[in-house]
């Protein structure tokens, strides 16, 4: 069996619906059922049962997924901990982060962790993207991430808060709420607002892009985006609103859109989070420096 072979069966055996496989492997569904008719034709047996309804392991699956699991399990936490140690030996850490302002303060634990830790260096890797912001963790592209809250993964480690700020709303400037000194979550019963795209988490969506109001009113769901410019883009055209967080209404603006505070709701919380397998000295140190340069959000 060839390893993409072998990760789409178990990711399959695992969430039992080829939609939220295909969104997990980043592939199309069409490519899921490829390749697991493929492994079927090899193997010489049906591996799933499907109907309209649900998907479900046959016997030969079931026999077939006892027997790989572990070993690929064993396999990745060899790998994760010959990076670890391999990252320990290089003294090169790899962050990201998500938003401006999150990224001011991560320059900020970087300073202080280099002058407690003079020799080791820290490699700004990239902006995480909206739609799937702990993938980078996940394929090993860096070694702590600063994003938001809500994170709901087992196998990811929440740490230190960096940054905790208000809710807006971003608007057209045409938009009627673009008059308002303030609104409420309530106000945005019937409109349209714009989501970040898949494969973001359920919960992550529902915290931040809510489709109801809290009395249970609908909000109408718009175009999907990946980037933040994508996002601002859709607005300005009058194609939707979108919830942000404070910082959007400091480093974004733009004269077709316009930011109303919104004054209730559950604030926006960011943090550094790694992935568990990938805890290093160097991770916990940075940490530690992070929990020095933020004690009162922390």
């Amino acid at each position: 069996m060839e390893r993409h072979e072998i990760e789409t069966f178990l990711a399959l055996a695992q969430e039992l619906h080829f939609r939220r496989t295909a969104e997990r492997l980043h592939i199309s569904s069409g490519r899921v059922s490829q390749t697991i008719a493929k492994l079927e034709r090899r193997i010489g047996s049906a591996l799933f049962e499907r109907t309209s309804r649900h998907v479900q392991l046959t016997e030969v699956g079931r026999r077939l997924y006892d027997d790989i699991a572990p070993h690929h399990r064993a396999i990745q936490e060899a790998v994760a901990r010959a990076t670890a140690a391999a990252r320990d030996a290089s003294h090169i850490l790899r962050v990201g982060f998500l938003g401006p302002a999150t990224g001011a303060v991560l320059f900020r634990v970087i300073s202080t962790y280099r002058d407690r830790h003079p020799g080791c260096e820290v490699q700004v890797v990239l902006e995480a993207s909206l739609s799937d912001h702990v993938a980078a963790l996940r394929e090993g592209m860096v070694d702590v991430l600063a994003t938001m809250l809500p994170i709901e993964e087992p196998d990811l480690v929440v740490g230190p808060s960096l940054l905790r700020e208000g809710r807006i709303l971003a608007v057209p400037t045409g938009h009627p709420f673009a008059r308002r000194d303030q609104i409420t979550l309530e106000d945005l019963a019937g409109e349209t607002a714009i989501y970040a795209a898949s494969p973001a988490p359920a919960y992550w969506q529902e915290f931040h892009h809510p489709t109801r109001t809290p009395s249970g009113r609908p909000i109408h769901r718009g175009p999907d985006v990946d980037t933040v410019q994508a996002g601002l883009t859709i607005i300005g055209a009058g194609q939707g609103i979108a919830l942000a967080t404070a910082q959007a209404g400091q480093y974004f603006q733009r004269p077709d859109i316009t930011y109303v505070p919104v004054i209730d709701g559950a604030p926006a919380e960011f943090v550094l989070v790694w992935a568990a397998e990938g805890e290093s000295a160097h991770v916990r140190a940075f940490a530690a420096a992070a929990r020095m340069v933020t004690p009162s959000v922390t």
